[in-house]
């Protein structure tokens, strides 16, 4: 959770300053989703469905649930029928939006170092990446990768401390379509985001 925690905090506090376009996308989002946590804290504490609906809203418009459930289901991803395709984004979207949130609940003032990003925006694929310092321990590298597409700049795939965040579920898509095959996994999905 704690990973999951610096994830969040990186995107909502990266720095502005010569930010190229899918800098500038999530330093935009960042500003939004902080200040709406410190105007309101104390309302998110006691109503979790409020910071649901702000991570919903706010932040996940910037992801391409599409390629991050593509990653995590890896080679199964073609035994993913059209009828069950949506289904399982919008199960996965879900989980991350419940984990998400929960991880921001936790905020609370870090110091970030921002890095170069990797890449080139004119290649359509780039790595924005940034360091959480943590008082009194090592900081944590947090990396976005993002492409550019139809709609703009996604991201769709995040690693922390060099764990891809998406491609961490895989073995657990994995064990669930060999045990139940693919609506097995629905169900699974189903289940976690009713807990």
């Amino acid at each position: 959770m704690k990973k999951v925690f610096a994830f969040l905090l990186l995107l909502v506090m990266l720095p502005a300053q010569g930010a190229t376009a899918p800098e500038q996308l999530i330093r935009d989002t960042s500003d939004k989703v902080i200040a709406e946590i410190k105007a309101n804290s104390s309302g998110y504490q006691s109503n979790p469905e409020g910071i649901y609906k702000l991570v919903d809203e706010v932040v996940l418009p910037h992801f391409d649930f599409i390629a991050m459930t593509d990653l995590a289901l890896g080679r199964y991803k073609d035994e993913v029928d059209d009828q069950q395709k949506p289904t399982i984004v919008n199960e996965f979207r879900q989980l991350l939006v419940r984990t998400y949130s929960s991880a921001l609940l936790e905020y609370t003032d870090q110091r970030l170092v921002y890095l170069p990003m990797e890449g080139s925006e004119a290649d359509g694929q780039v790595v924005v990446r940034v360091e959480i310092e943590q008082p009194g321990g090592f900081p944590i590298p947090i990396s976005y990768s993002l492409r550019l597409g139809e709609d703009g700049w996604k991201v769709f795939d995040i690693s922390v401390d060099e764990v891809s965040l998406v491609t961490n579920y895989r073995s657990s898509f994995a064990r669930a379509i060999k045990k139940d095959g693919v609506d097995g996994l629905i169900k699974t999905l189903q289940d976690r985001n009713q807990e």
